[in-house]
């Protein structure tokens, strides 16, 4: 489902920035949801000059309050003038972002802890996922900001997992409940990413501390290359509502996402255990083509869209809602921060 954008706020007189002392939270903001479920909160500055960062401060509970409710909540019309001022606004609502360690995409540091989006070819879908399911510790809480929309398409779709786990059949979601998903990665020069930059290290010691350390199998392999094994959970709790969510990246790895032309080439040259990233059972049974395609479909059907706007903002509760990425022309510039470090202790 596609929201329908609601026209912006009208600005109050004045070019002068407004700080979240003055006034009320009704009379600085307009809010609305852009789904019935409720899911996606729209939060509008209803003044000119209205700083994100110095609002959040001003009305913090309210801000967490909208985020358990609603799972993703975008912001409008503030005034956030670039990355530095982004991160203002993110660590208004948390103050620790995080690193960016054990990547699954290629992602450049532009400001203290605020990272380019993935930076794949603008052509292509990126499907639906929740931020690092597919590791042992992942970020509670997502940013993202527009710094620069693109000419043509380029939204950040998300969907609720309130609509999307109670449509997986529960034999399906036993069966990945009581085995989890097994990973498999390969690492290197000619495949996927380097594991320098996944690991953000050229020390191969720090690599192998890392993964024993979150109980990944690692092998080094041919020309400087690296494959890892890792069992991890297929749902996860959530820590404030206490609500499961379907977790992981098993319909997102799966070779059946390839084009069937490229994994079929990536098969013949490399093998099975070759291909870049697969995801199976936990037990190590092949996950079926038709399992991980309903998953896909389901989120799919789940989405929520809008177009971005420069200066738009949008929180994400990494739990409570999943995130895509749109194909695209032109340029565009859309910056992602994390927070709240989650870490699995009953990792498998």
């Amino acid at each position: 489902m596609t929201a329908t954008t609601v026209p912006a706020a009208t600005a109050g007189p004045g070019p002068r920035r407004r700080r979240a002392g003055a006034g009320s939270a009704t009379e600085l903001v307009r809010s609305r949801p852009l789904h019935d479920e409720p899911f996606l909160l729209r939060v509008d500055a209803a003044v000119e000059g209205l700083e994100l960062d110095r609002w959040i401060t001003g009305h913090h509970d309210r801000v967490t309050a909208d985020l358990d409710r609603y799972g993703a909540v975008l912001y409008r019309g503030f005034a956030v003038d670039g990355p530095e001022a982004f991160g203002r606004a993110a660590r208004a609502i948390s103050p620790d972002l995080l690193d960016y360690l054990e990547r699954a995409a290629p992602r450049t540091e532009v400001a203290d802890k605020v990272f380019t989006s993935t930076e794949f070819n603008e052509d292509q879908w990126i499907p639906f996922h929740h931020e690092m399911s597919y590791s042992h510790n992942w970020p509670s809480r997502l940013y993202f900001y527009c710094d620069l929309p693109s000419a043509d398409r380029g939204a950040t779709p998300v969907a609720s997992e309130r609509a999307v786990l109670p449509r997986i059949p529960a034999e399906v979601r036993e069966r990945f409940e009581r085995h989890g998903v097994r990973y498999v990665r390969n690492y290197g020069p000619d495949l996927d990413l380097p594991w320098q930059e996944v690991f953000q290290t050229t020390d191969r010691a720090e690599v192998e501390a890392y993964c024993r350390a979150s109980r990944t199998e690692f092998t080094w392999t041919g020309r400087d290359g690296l494959r890892t094994r890792s069992v991890r959970q297929a749902t996860a709790r959530h820590p404030r509502t206490g609500e499961t969510a379907w977790f992981n990246h098993a319909h997102l790895f799966h070779v059946s996402n390839l084009p069937p032309e490229v994994a079929a080439a990536l098969t013949g040259e490399f093998g099975t255990e070759g291909l870049p990233r697969n995801a199976y059972y936990g037990d190590g049974a092949a996950i079926e083509d038709d399992v991980a395609e309903m998953i896909r479909g389901l989120y799919r059907e789940a989405a929520v869209s809008f177009p971005w706007e420069r200066g738009d903002v949008l929180v994400v509760d990494n739990f409570l809602a999943t995130h895509a990425r749109e194909p695209f022309s032109g340029d565009r510039r859309i910056l992602v921060a994390m927070s709240d470090l989650h870490v699995n202790r009953g990792n498998r």
